[in-house]
């Protein structure tokens, strides 16, 4: 099959860090802290490399937007398979410049640039949590979407793409003819790491540098964050003897 894949990859601070507030209140601290790729869109970049490994696609394009260390998760989407990469550079100003919107404009760019007919992505970044950025895409590009993807199957020798997905009641397939947006579940598939030799060879692989300004697109942002601040702490528990005390107790508090 000839189907060309673009995979979005966002830069955001490591899932296994525990996020702090800045001294400003205005956004979280990136500054100090260990980066990684959205674990959504490494599973976004896992299941484009089994596509392309089962003959269903013929290239990937790992696409990242942000300040220039996006090329670290580049590099490691082309350690995992990707065949090339493409930074959107834009500055960032730690108070979160790019927002979903913008995003979805600088991929709707990207992918029409690259001529690409099936586009993946995680469901949602785990920094804002907004699960915005792959509807917003679909909607610009008039493609059809499938979100929260746990399984994806390309029929028809690369006419239509068949999605199974999580609902609220259990699970629901749905397909829809390419090309197609589809955003990445978690339980879709465990992605892969990437080994010493991927890792040389993905040094070698193409990545173009492109910005905002060359695709013709304003990424000022259209929300103003007025503050950010820590939950507050959660109370200690105690223990009661009976349920007339819980009601007691509970009555007390004006909860019932």
């Amino acid at each position: 099959m000839s189907l060309r894949v673009l995979v979005a990859c966002k830069r955001v601070v490591d899932f296994a860090v525990k996020p702090r507030v800045n001294a400003t209140q205005t956004a979280v601290d990136t500054k100090t802290v260990k980066h990684s790729m959205n674990p959504f869109d490494e599973i976004a970049v896992e299941e484009a490399v089994k596509l392309k490994e089962a003959k269903q696609a013929a290239s990937i394009v790992a696409v990242s937007c942000g300040p220039a260390k996006c090329q670290e998760v580049l590099r490691t989407a082309l350690a995992m398979g990707a065949d090339s990469a493409v930074h959107v550079e834009c500055e960032d100003d730690g108070n979160g410049l790019l927002q979903p919107l913008a995003v979805a404009k600088l991929l709707q760019k990207t992918a029409e640039k690259e001529k690409a007919d099936l586009i993946i992505l995680g469901k949602q970044a785990i920094d804002d949590d907004a699960s915005q950025t792959g509807q917003m895409l679909a909607g610009l590009l008039k493609w059809p979407q499938a979100t929260f993807a746990s399984k994806v199957e390309i029929l028809e020798s690369g006419k239509k793409v068949q999605v199974t997905r999580e609902i609220d009641g259990g699970m629901e397939t749905v397909s829809a003819p390419l090309p197609a947006v589809i955003t990445a579940d978690l339980r879709l598939n465990e992605p892969r790491y990437a080994t010493l030799p991927n890792i040389m060879k993905a040094k070698k692989k193409p990545l173009s540098k492109l910005t905002p300004a060359d695709l013709g697109v304003d990424i000022k942002p259209r929300i103003e964050t007025l503050k950010v601040a820590e939950p507050p702490v959660r109370q200690g528990g105690r223990i009661v003897e009976s349920v007339d005390e819980l009601v007691t107790l509970l009555k007390k508090d004006g909860v019932v």
